[in-house]
């Protein structure tokens, strides 16, 4: 692979049927890295990935996280949440501001991947 330099400006956000922006920065066959944005008060759907690692680096704002069994936990700036392939998420915006994160997904994401927790009970 050769080196490469992403610039902000060329990148879209997008609404996802989960609630939440998103904004690809980086995809290759090993990795992909994605910037997400949750409004205040919103929840994402609960969703697991398959066959897909997944780590959030909060960078703005309080959210609460479930992971699988776990008790929700508040998560902010600068924590780490990992997500293990097969293990159900779910994110709340408990701040009054926008919740930004990256999700680091390895192999990189699909959406092949992704499957609703909620409309698969």
């Amino acid at each position: 692979m050769q080196p490469k330099i992403v610039k902000a400006k060329s990148l879209r956000e997008t609404l996802t049927p989960e609630q939440c922006f998103v904004c690809e920065n980086w995809s290759s066959k090993k990795v992909s890295i994605a910037r997400a944005r949750v409004k205040s008060g919103f929840t994402t759907k609960a969703h697991h990935l398959v066959g897909v690692d997944e780590i959030y680096l909060i960078i703005k704002g309080k959210g609460k996280v479930k992971i699988g069994k776990l008790e929700p936990t508040e998560v902010k700036a600068r924590d780490t949440v990992f997500i293990p392939a097969g293990v159900s998420q779910q994110i709340t915006n408990i701040s009054k501001s926008d919740l930004i994160f990256y999700c680091i997904c390895t192999p990189k994401f699909t959406a092949k991947c992704y499957c609703d927790d909620e409309t698969n009970q």
